[in-house]
């Protein structure tokens, strides 16, 4: 009995020890067949911390990840960690690589599949015949010089064991292919896409991408086959379902996605996101099955997938994320575990890797390059061409991990050739920008058109005089957040008056030509308003943004932003125009300045995202409701709220104000939504203190006035150096050393006040007292003149009175129609009368505001003042165009 309950207590002993883990001492980096998944837990945190680290300093010299992911994996290999005692057999066993390695090729298939819908046959359609002949000479010359390097290759490093044909075939392959991920990546960074070279180098891409997979899977196919009979069985089959997949499989497929309205709503349904995995999955494992490899199966999966309507870019979303940052990285570093350049210990083997290089770039670059100067294009169009067609990147590392499994390459000659793709990829983007630099670039547009030149240096747009009535706006769209803001302002832009036609709008991709002038003329000879619509994308390292930027011609007709702003402008006869721009976000500004100087904008708009609320108390019923203030947010410092995107978002703004070539207004719009139905009433107020800002403001009023259901109050400001209300005014500061300056500031580029001249302060005068004098003496726009007061005042303190005076036009207006008042405010960072920052900060201490310095740089002093007393008004500001 005494030997039972022992052999009782023992089980349950060892039973709690299982399961105790660490608190029973368990090592969990020890790895245990039967729950592997602690180790691997570790394993994959240590591979994503180095990738991400890595990614982070590569990408600061605009290499692609992969750069990072492959190094990453060399480090952690034998090469350098290896060499750490224990370091191997405690984080990567070899018992434990197979559980890594089949959660990589299920990485790998997912990511053959986001390659296979990358590829879009209709850019082949473009330019058909440069592509075809830079793609045909960007395999034959490169097979065959790869073909002729595995001669040497082999006689010197492969076991003779290995079939001689075969290591000339995969050699060849390896030097002739294109990695076409990578090289859309490197196009969308450079911002190629929309050009000659990009579109060529595309379809040329396409075209060498297809049938070097093709090679490599007979290749694959041969060597796995025991004899050449099996090898033809292989090949025959692999073709039947090649044609099986492409022909009743994506008809069935297209007429599912129609059938469930997935294609309709340009999203996949759960039903379709579950036939879509299991095509791949069964794709994957009937290629694997019949001799070639499983991800052959999931790129021509992702070959049926439709690209109409953004479907493809939603089925990118919903897995992009998972493979690059989890899976792929896994893959990339098993390699960097087989590589071991410690092998790499003569003379002999880097004198091979140096010719491997210099075989495999000079194949590509002389063969394309050749063949697109032979098509008409400049040298350094070819130059950038051969050097984007001699990448490698992620494909390369797949066909040689390929050739490795199936034995056709040992361990040192595997890593003569990582050596190779490492550095053939590395040099990309070096020589293209030194080949086609941005002045170079030619831009090509759907009606065959092209422009050339360097995007950073805008023409500067004809100067407007004052008065001067606005027909063209460009509207700046980013967000769905930013749509009622710029329906309100729109909205106002309308004038009964003056515009009687309505015309359609159309789209347009972001270097399309702009419209006829005629086109905005109407029938009683007067000119309509046109607003040019910008809708700003961040293009990102996904897939998903890739594609967006390779199809924005037909994304901007299905963009929910765009279509409910074109929806809007029809219903109030506006003529709207639209354009989409894919780019980097620390490239918005330059979007921006490049879209205002293509479309000749008179002005450029800049809604501010509403949504932000705050709590205020309602005196006269002692209850609480919610008004609009978006600055609690972005300009107050608070502990609740995150500040990065707000304060990002006001460095975009203050990008766009300092390289705008045209005037340029930010409304920030705190109106509530729920107004009382049927009224349109909108009223204005304007403090003019003076100098271009304010004339701009000024002018742009009496234009919106225009509306017959719109108002307006002017007040003229004088400072005088007597005190009022017993505020005392420090006196200000010195001006900056220079007129016109561009101050770069940690957060952002910031527009100071100038130093002015008795001859500058004079003609800013004149100019003053002149559009003043002709507004409220004239009668040239009698019509909008009968809605606006002017009145004139003086104060020693400005801000304080002008921060009375919108907070009393602002209770009157929200008495009279409900609707919040809009206040007109001119920057004033350029070229200001005088600078109002020393009584700022005093206004600022008064109302114990914590804004930060963030306000005055994007407001200026006049709207960082109505922020700082929390004034209920929405604001206009506005900065006038920078004079010739």
């Amino acid at each position: 009995m005494g030997e039972f309950s022992g052999q009782v207590i023992g089980l349950f002993s060892r039973a709690v020890a299982e399961q105790g883990g660490v608190i029973s001492g368990d090592n969990p980096a020890t790895y245990n067949a039967n729950d592997p998944i602690r180790l691997w837990i570790i394993q994959v945190v240590i591979i994503i911390a180095m990738t991400q680290f890595l990614s982070l300093i590569f990408s600061r010299i605009r290499q692609p990840r992969v750069i990072a992911e492959v190094i990453g994996g060399v480090l952690l290999g034998p090469t350098v960690m290896g060499r750490i005692p224990g370091f191997r057999n405690s984080i990567f066993p070899d018992a434990s690589l197979p559980l890594l390695n089949l959660t990589a090729t299920i990485g790998l298939v997912l990511f053959l599949f986001l390659v296979g819908l990358e590829i879009d046959t209709r850019l082949l359609k473009r330019n058909i015949i440069a592509s075809a002949s830079v793609s045909i000479a960007g395999l034959v010359i490169p097979l065959g010089m790869g073909a002729a390097l595995g001669v040497g290759v082999y006689r010197e490093f492969i076991n003779p064991a290995v079939n001689f044909g075969y290591f000339l075939l995969f050699t060849a392959v390896a030097v002739g292919i294109t990695a076409f991920p990578v090289l859309c990546r490197i196009l969308t960074e450079l911002k190629l896409l929309d050009t000659e070279v990009g579109l060529v180098t595309l379809s040329a891409g396409i075209g060498n991408d297809v049938i070097g997979w093709v090679l490599l899977a007979l290749t694959v196919a041969l060597v796995n086959a025991s004899s050449g009979l099996t090898a033809l069985w292989v090949l025959l089959a692999s073709a039947g379902y090649v044609i099986f997949l492409l022909y009743p499989v994506k008809w069935a497929f297209h007429w599912l996605v129609r059938r469930t309205g997935s294609l309709e709503q340009g999203s996949p349904t759960p039903l379709m996101m579950t036939v879509t995995i299991m095509v791949v999955l069964i794709s994957a494992f009937f290629t694997d099955v019949i001799g070639v490899h499983a991800i052959f199966g999931g790129f021509l999966a992702g070959l049926i997938i439709p690209h109409e309507n953004g479907f493809a870019i939603s089925i990118v979303e919903k897995i992009e994320d998972l493979v690059s940052i989890l899976f792929l990285p896994l893959y990339f570093i098993l390699s960097g575990l087989r590589t071991n350049l410690g092998l790499l210990n003569e003379g002999k083997d880097w004198g091979y890797i140096i010719l491997i290089c210099t075989v495999a770039f000079a194949s590509k670059f002389i063969a394309c390059g050749a063949a697109a100067f032979a098509n008409g294009y400049k040298w350094r169009e070819a130059g950038a061409i051969g050097s984007l067609m001699s990448c490698k990147g992620l494909v390369e590392l797949i066909v040689l991990n390929i050739g490795l499994q199936a034995g056709i390459l040992d361990t040192r000659t595997f890593s003569m050739f990582v050596v190779h793709a490492i550095v053939l990829t590395f040099i990309t983007t070096p020589l293209v920008l030194a080949f086609y630099p941005t002045k170079y670039h030619v831009h090509h547009t759907r009606t065959g058109q092209t422009s050339v030149g360097d995007e950073a240096a805008l023409p500067r747009l004809k100067h407007h005089e004052d008065g001067a009535r606005k027909t063209k706006f460009a509207m700046i769209l980013d967000k769905i957040e930013s749509l009622p803001a710029a329906m309100t302002l729109s909205q106002l832009l309308y004038s009964s008056a003056t515009v009687t036609g309505r015309l359609a709008p159309h789209d347009e991709k972001i270097t399309d030509e702009k419209a006829s002038d005629s086109q905005s003329e109407i029938a009683d000879g007067g000119s309509a308003i046109r607003i040019e619509v910008l809708r700003l994308m961040e293009l990102t390292n996904r897939t998903s943004a890739v594609l967006r930027s390779t199809e924005a011609s037909s994304l901007i007709h299905n963009d929910p932003v765009v279509t409910v702003y074109r929806t809007f402008g029809q219903l109030n006869s506006l003529n709207v125009t639209s354009k989409l721009s894919v780019v980097n976000y620390h490239e918005f500004p330059e979007a921006v300045a490049k879209h205002v100087s293509d479309t000749q904008s008179e002005l450029a708009i800049i809604p501010w995202p509403r949504g932000i609320t705050s709590v205020v108390d309602d005196d006269s019923q002692g209850q609480q409701t919610r008004i609009q203030n978006p600055f609690d947010g972005i300009f107050h410092k608070t502990a609740s709220q995150d500040q990065t995107s707000s304060v990002v978002y006001s460095e975009f703004i203050r990008h766009v104000f300092a390289r705008s070539p045209s005037d340029v207004a930010l409304f920030v719009d705190r109106g509530d939504c729920t107004m009382p139905s049927g009224t349109k009433n909108h009223h204005l107020f304007l403090a003019f203190f003076g100098g271009p800002d304010d004339r701009l403001a000024l002018n742009f009023l009496v234009q919106l006035c225009e509306n017959t259901s719109t108002t307006a109050t002017v007040v003229r400001i004088s400072k005088v150096d007597s005190d009022v209300g017993g505020v005392e005014v420090p006196k200000s500061p010195g001006a900056a050393s220079a007129p016109n300056t561009v101050h770069a500031t940690i957060g952002a580029a910031d527009t100071i006040y100038g130093q002015h001249s008795t001859q500058t302060r004079l003609a800013s005068d004149t100019a003053d007292n002149l559009l003043w004098s002709k507004y409220t003496s004239s009668t040239a726009v009698e019509d909008a003149l009968t809605r606006i007061t002017f009145k004139t005042e003086t104060s020693a303190t400005p801000l304080h009175r002008v921060t009375n005076l919108v907070r009393e036009e602002a209770a009157i207006s929200l008495a009279r129609s409900g609707r919040t008042l809009i206040a007109l405010v001119g920057r004033s960072r350029r070229l200001a009368v005088e600078s109002l920052q020393a009584e700022l900060k005093a206004l600022t201490t008064e109302a114990s505001s914590a804004i930060t310095s963030s306000v005055p740089k994007t407001l200026g002093d006049v709207g960082a003042a109505l922020v700082a007393t929390n004034v209920n008004a929405s604001l206009l500001i506005m900065q006038a165009a920078p004079t010739p």
